[in-house]
């Protein structure tokens, strides 16, 4: 564990948009497709102190690890169960990966910017700060997938392999923690989303650079 307040300072938009734009998607999926619940909770907002757990929060800042709030839904409201499960969990992955995209792009556009409207100095701090909400978001993408409860991709993979609600699920759901801590003292954690990361970060900034 380790703090660097320029890195944070970087990092914290990337953070506040990452976080906020995946639980928004989450629960603006789930009312679109019949669940009630996340609006009815203030869920459906792009402000991110709505969505913000503070342990997760400052987890992420001083350990590079850490959760926003989990948004709340009710399968029972929706009309097709494991397929809306499946098109919730993956929404908020996926709109982290287009807000990857996203900053990228405006990365792209920044370069075009006439040269003295902004000294070297400011210039490279918003630079940084695009780059750092790319790499963020990159990351939240990838997390988020593995098949780990409670992160999305526990639901896509055990929804899909139909093994939802299953006694591998609970036990696996019972020692999601565990795991996860395990995965992060041993590196392992690094080496298993950190390649994907990589690609997926690289093949992105490479599109338009």
């Amino acid at each position: 564990m380790y703090f660097d307040l320029t890195e944070t300072l970087y990092s914290l938009p990337g953070i506040l948009i990452g976080f906020a734009f995946h639980e928004f998607a989450h629960a603006q999926t789930a009312v679109y497709l019949g669940d009630d619940t996340p609006r009815l909770q203030g869920r459906t907002t792009l402000n991110p102190f709505a969505h913000i757990d503070i342990i997760g929060f400052l987890m992420i800042l001083l350990a590079h690890f850490g959760w926003a709030k989990p948004v709340q839904i009710n399968p029972y409201h929706f009309k097709n169960k494991k397929r809306d499960d499946f098109l919730v969990s993956i929404a908020g992955p996926l709109m982290n990966l287009f807000i990857a995209f996203l900053f990228v792009l405006l990365s792209k556009l920044f370069l075009y910017l006439p040269e003295n409207l902004l000294d070297k100095s400011t210039y490279d701090i918003v630079i940084n700060i695009l780059d750092y909400t790319v790499w963020i978001n990159v990351v939240l993408f990838v997390f988020n997938l593995l098949p780990i409860p409670p992160l999305d991709g526990s639901h896509i993979f055990f929804g899909l392999t139909g093994l939802s609600g299953s006694p591998l699920y609970y036990r696996i759901q019972q020692l999601s923690t565990m795991i996860l801590i395990v995965l992060i003292i041993t590196n392992l954690l690094d080496k298993i989303i950190g390649p994907p990361i990589i690609y997926i970060y690289d093949n992105l900034t490479g599109i338009l650079f």
